[in-house]
C-alpha cells in the first residue's frame, strides 16, 4: 500500500475504494470512448449515468475514510458516503432497466428505485444513527429489485447475465458481512475491509454487464 494511505483514517478501506475511483474514471472515459464511435443513444446516456455514480461512491468513500479532522466534518462525509451507497444501486439498475423493459413499466421501475435511493439518501442525512441492519436490509432489497420481473432478462446475452448475477451475488455477500460484522482477519483489515472489496468487485461485475448491453 502506497504511503500516502498510510496517513488515512482507515488506511485499506481508503486504498480499496480509491482504486475503486481509479477503476471508474477508467471506466467512464472507455464508456465515452466507445459512444462516439457510434450515434449517442439514450441507453448510453443510462451508461454514463451508471459510471458517474461509481465515481460519486468511490470518490466520497475514499475521502471520508482518508481524513481525520474534527468530528463534525467526519460526520458530513460519513453522511456522503453512506447516502452514495443508494445513487450507486439506482445507478445500476438505470441502463439495465432501460434496456429490458418497455413503457409505462420501464418509466414505473426507473422512477420507483431512484424514489427508493432518494428516501434511503434521506434516512441516511437526516437519521445517520439509523440500525446498521436496516440499511444492510434496504441495500440488499434495492440489489435485487430486478426480481420484480425476472422475465424480462430472457432479452438479455448470455455475457450480460451472467455479469449482472455475478455482481448481485458478490455485493449481496459484501451486504452481509457488512451486516454480521464478521470474518475480523486483522486489526488492519477487518469486516468493513472486506466489504469494500465485495464492492469493488461487484461494481466491476455491472460495469462489464453494461458494457455488453450498450
Amino acid at each position: 500500500m502506497p504511503k500516502l494511505f498510510s496517513k488515512a483514517r482507515d488506511p485499506m478501506s481508503c486504498y480499496t475504494h480509491f482504486i475503486g475511483a481509479v477503476l471508474s474514471v477508467a471506466g467512464i472515459i472507455i464508456m465515452l470512448i466507445k459512444t462516439v464511435q457510434h450515434p449517442f443513444t439514450a441507453v448510453q446516456f443510462t451508461g454514463i449515468v451508471f459510471c458517474l455514480s461509481l465515481i460519486g461512491l468511490y470518490s466520497a468513500s475514499s475521502v471520508y475514510h482518508y481524513v481525520s479532522g474534527p468530528e463534525s466534518i467526519v460526520k458530513r462525509l460519513r453522511k456522503l458516503d453512506h447516502s452514495m451507497i443508494y445513487a450507486l444501486i439506482a445507478g445500476s439498475y438505470t441502463p439495465l432497466l432501460y434496456q429490458i423493459l418497455q413503457n409505462p413499466q420501464k418509466t414505473i421501475l426507473l422512477t420507483a428505485i431512484w424514489v427508493i435511493a432518494a428516501v434511503g439518501i434521506i434516512m441516511k442525512l437526516c437519521w445517520m444513527n439509523a440500525p446498521r441492519w436496516l440499511s444492510t436490509v434496504l441495500y440488499i432489497l434495492m440489489g435485487w429489485f430486478i426480481a420484480i420481473d425476472f422475465s424480462a432478462l430472457k432479452s438479455l446475452s448470455g455475457e450480460t447475465l451472467f455479469f449482472l448475477i455475478s455482481g448481485g451475488v458478490l455485493y449481496t455477500i459484501g451486504g452481509i458481512i457488512y451486516g454480521i460484522k464478521k470474518p475480523n482477519i486483522g486489526k488492519m483489515f477487518g469486516f468493513h475491509e472486506i466489504f469494500h472489496i465485495f464492492v469493488v468487485l461487484g461494481s466491476i461485475c455491472h460495469y462489464f454487464m453494461v458494457i455488453f448491453m450498450i
